[in-house]
């Protein structure tokens, strides 16, 4: 593999970093911060990228997407990364938009392709439920037909962003017969639909992005419907591999562990600087040495979507790596924050004591326990690996 970069390429960084610069202000910053105005602003953002053209980097063109090379796909990510941008939200861009086009009809695309790629309508994922997470082919949300609607009952929950969302695409049980993972279809339901509620789930770090979404007699055009009715367990495998593939994190763990290594260099509570701990530096050196090996996985990833294929099994061990390595680069910020003592936030935000990016390296390890649970557990895709990639099972 050719780890060089060609003259186009580093002009197309430089394009890039300059695009960063000049949009990702401190005022956009502040505002994404911020709760009240984080819906609003993420979107303000995601259409900045849209009237540049790049909104979509793994679409292809015909569908408005970039076209990029995987190289060039590869510099994007590492520079937003760099410059500390947040992704575009991934339930429209990177997991229903590609469903859509890949398996939608000519009227599905026209009507909801559009509305993804300039943002003016924001998705989430109805997969989980309570009783069906990681097993989610034992999911028991019900859609009955009913001349030319569906009739859904049931419950989805850890929903990211539900009470934002303006869809939701759903999985469903149209079909009690045969194996779990039959019967099963592919919803897209307009979450100002008449008998949804909306419950908010409050996580460990304090913040409200997760949700429980009710059903209850919710009546969804047939003409919803992705694909065939039954089938959809093959559209929602696809988008499982899209969005585990998109869960490896790799630029934002490598400037994550950029920045500990920094802080663990130049500041020492007690006089000694953390970085000279042989301890540490066993940790940082394997940590960056898992990077690099999965950094190069997901560019030949990326190299063979680029050349018309599509995600499999290789994208369960970006997920199960990549959220592995989110969670020890998440536990050495807390052992820089450590040495400074712990850290709290009064009710305005502010920290009561301790090092200034304590607060941060915080909510962020609490949150990040889930990493290897949501996109599908890492006890599950090891599962997927061993029947997919071993033939085994």
């Amino acid at each position: 593999m050719d780890t060089q970069f060609s003259a186009e390429d580093l002009v197309f960084q430089a394009e890039v970093r300059q695009f960063y610069k000049d949009n990702y202000t401190a005022e956009l910053q502040a505002k994404l911060a911020n709760l009240d105005t984080y819906k609003q602003t993420q979107i303000e953002w995601q259409k900045l990228l849209f009237d540049k053209g790049w909104v979509a980097t793994g679409w292809p063109q015909e569908y408005g997407g970039t076209g990029w090379t995987d190289t060039q796909k590869f510099i994007f990510s590492t520079e937003r990364s760099s410059a500390g941008a947040p992704d575009v939200v991934p339930f429209g861009l990177k997991m229903v938009g590609p469903v859509i086009y890949a398996f939608g009809n000519d009227e599905q695309k026209q009507r909801f392709l559009p509305g993804i790629l300039n943002s003016d309508d924001w998705w989430c994922q109805g997969y989980s439920e309570p009783g069906a997470g990681s097993d989610l082919a034992s999911l028991k949300t019900k859609a009955e037909l009913d001349g030319d609607e569906y009739v859904v009952n049931g419950a989805k929950i850890w929903t990211s962003y539900a009470q934002y969302a303006d869809w939701i695409f759903c999985l469903v049980r149209t079909n009690n017969e045969g194996k779990k993972q039959q019967g099963i279809s592919f919803l897209l339901i307009d979450m100002n639909t008449p008998g949804i509620k909306v419950n908010p789930i409050v996580t460990i770090d304090g913040h409200h992005s997760l949700n429980e979404v009710e059903f209850n007699d919710v009546r969804v055009p047939v003409a919803n419907r992705i694909g065939e009715q039954d089938k959809g367990w093959t559209y929602a495998k696809a988008l499982l591999a899209h969005e585990r593939t998109s869960i490896a994190g790799v630029a934002d763990s490598k400037k994550n562990l950029a920045q500990v290594i920094e802080l663990a260099r130049t500041e020492g509570g007690s006089g000694r600087s953390l970085i000279n701990d042989p301890a540490f530096q066993k940790q940082v050196s394997d940590i960056e040495i898992d990077l690099m090996a999965l950094e190069f996985t997901e560019l030949r990833v990326l190299a063979a979507l680029s050349s018309g294929g599509a995600p499999g099994p290789e994208s369960s061990l970006l997920k199960i790596k990549g959220t592995e390595i989110q969670q020890a680069v998440q536990e050495l910020r807390m052992q820089v924050a450590g040495t400074f003592g712990g850290v709290l936030s009064d009710e305005s935000g502010g920290d009561i004591s301790g090092h200034e990016f304590g607060s941060d390296a915080r909510r962020a390890y609490m949150y990040g326990r889930a990493t290897t649970i949501y996109g599908g557990s890492n006890e599950v895709q090891k599962n997927i690996i061993s029947k997919a990639v071993l033939g085994l099972g």
